[in-house]
């Protein structure tokens, strides 16, 4: 059976998470599970760079202020009416809302920071239902990564409750972006070699 990034089963349950097969990643997003196969390497580059670099300076607070925890495919379980089980590429969380790095099998405190890279399967989904989970249970930064455009896109929640686009990067900008504007990031490092 060939899975695409796709609708699934609707009323899926975390049994449905738990029962997909290994080589996929499986998210339940309002309700309804969806199953894709694992990132192509594109993907995966910008994915180990970005971590790599937050984690470095602001996790284990060398060359940038700390006071982070970066974790890189977190499963995050979203209380609401209709179960949000989702695996983001990326988030963090501020060390002053989460002071010891939990030992426990999925994360259910909200992230302070997401990062979603998307890929030609789940760019709609990203900044669609995904989007709007993250927003209404409080995120407050979210970014998105495009390693085939050569983009990244910031975005914070407003006092309102909307997301305000911050800005738009690409190809071999060099960025400080909030919430990690205390370095600079070389975009040029998370794009795949041509």
């Amino acid at each position: 059976m060939e899975y695409r990034s796709q609708f699934v089963k609707p009323n899926a349950t975390y049994q449905d998470v738990l029962d997909a097969p290994e080589m996929l990643r499986a998210e339940i997003i309002e309700g309804d599970l969806y199953m894709q196969p694992r990132p192509a390497s594109p993907h995966g580059f910008a994915s180990d760079i970005v971590g790599a670099e937050l984690i470095y300076q602001f996790q284990m607070n060398r060359g940038g202020p700390g006071g982070w925890w970066i974790k890189v495919e977190p499963e995050i379980h979203f209380e609401g009416e209709k179960p949000n089980v989702l695996d983001p590429d990326i988030a963090g969380w501020r060390k002053e809302r989460l002071p010891v790095y939990p030992n426990v099998k999925y994360m259910t405190l909200v992230p302070d920071w997401v990062c979603e890279i998307a890929s030609p399967s789940t760019a709609r989904r990203d900044r669609g239902l995904k989007s709007d989970i993250y927003l209404r249970h409080g995120v407050r930064h979210y970014w998105i990564l495009d390693p085939l455009g050569r983009t990244l896109e910031a975005f914070e929640r407003s006092e309102a409750g909307q997301w305000v686009r911050i800005g738009a990067w690409g190809e071999e900008d060099r960025v400080a972006v909030v919430p990690f504007d205390a370095v600079t990031l070389d975009l040029g490092e998370l794009w795949l070699p041509e």
